[in-house]
């Protein structure tokens, strides 16, 4: 192999890296242009300090009208509560984490379980008049979809864990706790806040 050949296979190497990583970005391109096909126009995204604002309010609404803030985590406590009390009651009712979410009588007479279920309806809603209802994987043009879901499944439980020690999630915590100057709500928010930059900065490789 003479010299010449030796120095233009690392550049053709990299011209494939660079070849495949528009391949990608091309691809994500095309998923987000097929959201506007048969001659919809895709509405762009709202904005985020309006969108802060409204949640401000919604969060006001709630207090006025449910008597209870905002929150997430509770209603999957309470569905895995009442599952385990359907399967196993004896075992529920004597495991005090599950009988604390089993106080509002039923799954649908739960005020968090009932908050979840609008958010869902909400965001259909929302996605079906912005004209963005799809089905497809959010990720980065270097990752597969295998590990992006892997990675939000861990993510995910490790949320989960963390809302279960901090006895609140973001919503209930930092929106709820935040709004009724809790100090452990407010040190709720920097940690969470100062955890996500560090893993964002560890993990940008994977949406670049």
């Amino acid at each position: 192999m003479s010299a010449r050949e030796e120095v233009q296979i690392p550049r053709l190497a990299a011209l494939a890296r660079d070849d495949s990583r528009a391949t990608a970005l091309a691809r994500d391109d095309s998923r987000v242009a097929a959201l506007a096909r048969d001659g919809e126009r895709v509405s762009p995204y709202a904005d985020p300090y309006l969108a802060g604002v409204a949640l401000g309010l919604v969060l006001l609404a709630s207090f006025v009208i449910a008597g209870r803030g905002l929150g997430a985590s509770g209603a999957f406590a309470t569905a895995a509560a009442t599952t385990v009390q359907r399967v196993a009651p004896d075992v529920a009712s004597r495991n005090e984490f599950l009988a604390t979410h089993l106080d509002a009588g039923g799954l649908l007479r739960d005020w968090l379980v009932v908050e979840i279920l609008g958010v869902v309806i909400g965001g259909w809603c929302s996605a079906a008049l912005a004209g963005r209802l799809a089905v497809r994987v959010e990720r980065g043009a270097r990752t597969t979809v295998t590990p992006r879901l892997w990675a939000a499944g861990a993510g995910g439980a490790i949320m989960g864990a963390g809302a279960v020690l901090a006895r609140g999630c973001t919503s209930g915590q930092a929106l709820t706790g935040g709004a009724l100057l809790s100090v452990g709500a407010w040190l709720f928010i920097a940690a969470a806040f100062g955890a996500a930059y560090v893993v964002a900065f560890v993990t940008r490789g994977s949406w670049t």
